[in-house]
């Protein structure tokens, strides 16, 4: 799998567009931080670590939802492995006029824009969520 990060996402919206309650997808400690910041913000129930039918480990994501609509409208991946998209605290996208969270990596861990801005950091911009 080249880009794990992508394939959360698209695993998250292909099973809201089903109105699955929860979804399952193979474990890694970026993926875990970046379901963290779903979580903080609001967008996800939660997640909890599990072991998959084949042993592996995975995460199972409890998806959110409101009067019957996922709170999950629209999830873009920013950063891909063939072009990454680093951006200095200044330069970091407000989402619909912060309505929706750009999810971005730093030094400082995984965080959400405005996390990122209050500790005056700037990082790879992973993903947009609104």
């Amino acid at each position: 799998m080249n880009d794990p990060i992508a394939d959360m996402l698209t695993r998250i919206r292909n099973s809201q567009l089903r109105g699955k309650s929860t979804v399952i997808t193979p474990a890694s400690k970026l993926r875990a931080w970046v379901l963290d910041v779903l979580a903080d913000e609001g967008y996800i129930r939660g997640y909890e670590k599990i072991t998959g039918a084949d042993g592996h480990p995975a995460i199972e994501i409890s998806l959110k939802y409101y009067e019957g609509e996922p709170v999950i409208r629209e999830l873009k991946r920013v950063s891909k492995p063939g072009r990454r998209v680093y951006m200095g605290v200044n330069d970091i996208p407000v989402v619909r006029q912060g309505l929706g969270v750009s999810i971005v990596s730093t030094p400082k861990g995984v965080m959400s824009d405005q996390a990122a801005r209050s500790a005056n950091v700037g990082g790879e911009v992973l993903c947009t969520v609104f």
